[in-house]
């Protein structure tokens, strides 16, 4: 799985949820315990993950949805 979307702010890992979900991109939101357990303090980023053959997909329909400058940087650095 590859990091798409690292954030604390959880309005927006719900939008990339529903956004993927409605795509039927299968998604992982890693560390919400520990982020929900360290309180406000925004020490501890959720990270939207993804399944390395759904990146592709994924990033564009986030581009597309206006969500460009949220993606984390792609493995290959592109």
């Amino acid at each position: 799985m590859i990091t798409l979307v690292r954030t604390n702010d959880i309005v927006l890992i719900s939008l990339i949820e529903a956004l993927l979900r409605e795509a039927r991109v299968p998604l992982f939101v890693a560390d919400a315990h520990v982020s929900a357990v360290e309180g406000s303090i925004g020490a501890f980023p959720r990270r939207v993950m993804v399944p390395e053959d759904h990146a592709a997909q994924a990033r564009r329909l986030l581009r597309d949805a206006g969500l460009g400058a949220e993606l984390a940087p792609s493995p290959g650095g592109s």
